[in-house]
C-alpha cells in the first residue's frame, strides 16, 4: 500500500512547554531531558516557540492553591511558571519512572497544575481548555504506560485537550542497567521509542492547530459561568414539565 502525498501544515505561531520532572538538577545530565530534546526538536524544526523547565531547580511550594505564600509557604515561583504555561499552546510534561510511578516532581506539579484549574478563561470555561497536553517518560524498570495514563488523565480532568498518542517514552532493560543517554543503551536509536516521539510531537501540533484555528474550544454546554447562572443545556426544567 503506498501512502498518499499529504501537504505539510504549518504550525508557525504556535507555542510549547516542556516540564521536565527529573530528581536531577540542573547542570546534571537527565535521561528525560534527552528524549524531551528529540520532540523539542521536532516542534522548532516546525516553527513552534519551544520553552523547557527542570521542575527541580525552582522553590515550587507543597499544595493546591495558585499561590502556596497567601497559605503559608515562604517562597514559591509556582506562579511565576504557571504563567508560562498559561502562555503556550501545548504542554508535555517528560519524567522518570520511579518504583513503576511517576517522580514525586511530577506529582507536585500536577497538584499546583490542578490548584489553577478552577479559574476560568474569558469564555467562562475552566482556564487550561483549548490547550493540548502530552507527556514522555523514561525508566529502566515497568510503570511506562502506568505513569502515562495517571499524567493524561491529570492534564484533561483539569481541561488540557488529549490528541491520540500523545504519550512516548524509552524503558531499558528491567532492573539495574543502562539509562537512555547511556553509552550502549540503544535509547536514542530504538526505532519503536522514535517512531512514538515523532507521532506524539505531531498529533500534539495538530490538535493545537485546530483549536488555535477554531478560536479556541467550543464553548457551548461547558460554561462554568452559563451554568452557575441557571443555563442548563438539554437539562428539562422541572418548573416547565
Amino acid at each position: 500500500m503506498t501512502a498518499s502525498v499529504i501537504e505539510k501544515p504549518d504550525f508557525t505561531g504556535l507555542r510549547a512547554m516542556y516540564v521536565n520532572c527529573t530528581l536531577k538538577r540542573s547542570p546534571e545530565p537527565s535521561h528525560t531531558q534527552g528524549v524531551i530534546d528529540r520532540s523539542a526538536a521536532i516542534m522548532e524544526a516546525n516553527g513552534v516557540v519551544v520553552e523547557q523547565v527542570r521542575a527541580v531547580d525552582h522553590e515550587i511550594a507543597t499544595g493546591v492553591r495558585p499561590d502556596m505564600t497567601d497559605h503559608g509557604a515562604a517562597i514559591d515561583e509556582w506562579p511565576a511558571l504557571l504563567e508560562r504555561v498559561l502562555a503556550a499552546d501545548i504542554l508535555v510534561i517528560g519524567g522518570p519512572v520511579w518504583l513503576g510511578d511517576n517522580s514525586s516532581v511530577t506529582r507536585r506539579v500536577i497538584e499546583r497544575l490542578y490548584g489553577y484549574s478552577g479559574v476560568l478563561n474569558e469564555q467562562g470555561q475552566y482556564a487550561y481548555y483549548g490547550r493540548v497536553g502530552g507527556c514522555l517518560l523514561t525508566g529502566n524498570e515497568d510503570g511506562l504506560k502506568h505513569c502515562a495514563m495517571s499524567i493524561l488523565f491529570s492534564l484533561q480532568h483539569i481541561g488540557f485537550s488529549v490528541p491520540p498518542q500523545s504519550d512516548a517514552g524509552w524503558l531499558g532493560e528491567v532492573g539495574p542497567g543502562p539509562s537512555y543517554l547511556d553509552e550502549g543503551s540503544g535509547g536514542p536509536d530504538n526505532d519503536f521509542t522514535n517512531r512514538n516521539v515523532s507521532f506524539m510531537t505531531y498529533n500534539l501540533m495538530h490538535l493545537a492547530s485546530l483549536l488555535r484555528r477554531a478560536g479556541g474550544f467550543p464553548a457551548y454546554g461547558n460554561q462554568r459561568t452559563a451554568w452557575d447562572a441557571g443555563t442548563h443545556p438539554d437539562h428539562a426544567n422541572p418548573e416547565y414539565r
